[in-house]
């Protein structure tokens, strides 16, 4: 199966420093890996409503939740590009990854199935200094991956708070050049590392 990659952009502008980071990381993929790119503050998604309980789900045929959700089915490799928003992802991302809750009870998707054995990524710039103030995020988009039978790939960190900070961030920048060309293991919860 050649690999398609979707960049779900998640920040509140656009070519964030997180966007700028991803670009970098994605002009190494190979020719014939497809790129889809979307940025959530152009295409938002409704309130996520929970109706786990007491609702039919019905699989979206248009706007931005169908946009979405076939953009997802139809990706190998999932690029989450957050911005670190209070030690975690930004709200638009997180509302997308709440959507999946939904996606996993609709009928005729068998989305976690679909999902199973495909590759979550992320990329992110924050303005600390210490990499650990973004584990809040890494453990987000670790254990998603791990409930959905996902392998994960990391997250390529940068640093940066004005636009275009990152681009002076020459570590960051050079794990860019390598940060999809590695097998990405198998995601697993905390409490099954060995």
């Amino acid at each position: 199966m050649a690999r398609r990659f979707l960049f779900v952009l998640g920040s509140s502008r656009t070519e964030s420093n997180t966007e700028m980071l991803a670009r970098r990381a994605a002009e190494q993929l190979p020719a014939d890996a497809e790129q889809q790119w979307i940025h959530l503050a152009e295409h938002p998604l409704p309130e996520f409503e929970d109706l786990r309980h007491d609702s039919d789900h019905v699989r979206p045929t248009e706007g931005t939740t169908a946009l979405l959700l076939d953009a997802t089915l139809a990706a190998t490799d999932i690029v989450i590009a957050s911005p670190l928003y209070w030690y975690s992802v930004s709200a638009p991302t997180k509302r997308y990854l709440d959507f999946w809750s939904g996606w996993l009870r609709t009928p005729g998707l068998d989305f976690k199935a679909t999902l199973a054995g495909r590759t979550l990524w992320g990329v992110t710039v924050l303005a600390h200094q210490e990499s650990e103030v973004a584990d809040p995020l890494v453990g987000t988009l670790n254990n998603s991956a791990a409930y959905m039978g996902m392998r994960f790939g990391g997250v390529l960190l940068g640093n940066g708070s004005k636009p275009g900070d990152v681009l002076r961030d020459t570590e960051a920048l050079a794990r860019a050049k390598t940060f999809f060309a590695r097998e990405a293991p198998p995601a697993r919860f905390p409490y099954e590392a060995e």
